[in-house]
């Protein structure tokens, strides 16, 4: 056996090991609320799917099809980045995230674009509705008209934010079509989704997506956390010139929605690296069977936080 072939079986036995860990760690395919989707993104191929087409609740990743509809305005020329948006009592007064700026209150679409992208502040994504579409109820008709005609048919919006509401609902393959179309018609902003962190005045907003700091290649692209989504996650990640999408919705914590969508980008791309070489393997090949839900270690990952805006937890001992 050659050493390209050993050091590639390691490869392989790494990964395994790693997705192994993270799956009997995290039960995810009993999570009512789970849903995946991995493609990729320069062949639309699909290389993993589970609940993909089942409606779910999409949190905060709700403002990536509210940024889509402010970078379609700036490409039009219609808008400006220095055009400045006003706070309303309204925008004010909705639930954190949030900015916290007064009613009456401005900032400019450049301000607003990289506070959502990071802070992911809900006060921010409303005045921005407002702002193009006169009102909340109005925007959220924009956006699923717009939802629709990028292929997106089991999605709708009523809110720019993805503050709870039953009526807001989209899948794992709905997001991955949404994050794909961001990616190919918006490439001169899509940069937005890649910063580390904002200052705005004294305040400093890191990025909630982690994988940005600890996975090379992820570039974007959106995080999101309610209670009746769970962690939520889009996430695009390019190596060796290829692209791949990996979505992750309803996930118990921050860190098993990470884990997951870690292995699952880390595992599509070991598939495409062995098809190189003429070997035959699937994604679903490479991720072991989900362990006990009463396992200590998801009992610990379940307890570290309830959102993507503070700190986890201390697990209790």
């Amino acid at each position: 056996m050659t050493m390209k072939a050993l050091a590639f079986r390691a490869a392989i036995a790494g990964i395994l090991a790693l997705c192994a860990q993270s799956a009997a760690a995290v039960s995810l395919f009993e999570q009512p609320k789970y849903a995946a989707f991995l493609v990729d993104a320069g062949t639309g191929e699909v290389l993993y799917a589970r609940q993909s087409d089942t409606q779910r609740f999409p949190a905060s990743i709700t403002k990536v099809m509210t940024l889509y509809m402010v970078f379609e305005r700036l490409a039009a020329g219609t808008m400006t980045l220095d055009d400045r948006i006003v706070m309303s009592r309204y925008a004010a007064s909705q639930r954190p995230s949030k900015l916290g700026l007064k009613p009456g209150g401005t900032i400019t679409v450049d301000q607003a674009i990289r506070i959502l992208a990071t802070k992911s502040a809900n006060d921010v994504a409303v005045a921005v509705a407002e702002h193009l579409a006169g009102s909340e109820e109005k925007f959220g008709e924009l956006m699923t008209k717009r939802a629709r005609q990028l292929g997106m048919r089991n999605s709708r919006f009523v809110n720019p934010s993805g503050l709870p509401d039953a009526r807001q609902v989209t899948t794992a393959r709905d997001i991955y079509l949404l994050s794909l179309a961001m990616i190919q018609n918006f490439p001169q902003y899509y940069s937005y989704f890649q910063q580390q962190q904002y200052s705005y005045g004294s305040q400093v907003f890191p990025n909630h997506n982690h994988l940005l700091r600890t996975m090379p290649g992820v570039d974007g692209i959106k995080t999101g956390y309610t209670n009746a989504a769970g962690f939520t996650l889009a996430a695009s990640a390019v190596r060796d010139g290829r692209r791949l999408i990996a979505v992750v919705l309803g996930g118990p914590s921050r860190i098993a929605r990470d884990s997951n969508v870690e292995g699952l980008l880390t595992a599509g791309f070991a598939v495409l690296a062995a098809r190189d070489r003429g070997r035959t393997i699937q994604v679903a090949d490479m991720l072991a069977e989900p362990g006990d839900l009463n396992d200590s270690v998801l009992t610990a990952l379940v307890e570290q936080g309830s959102s993507d805006d503070r700190k986890p937890a201390k697990p209790r001992r």
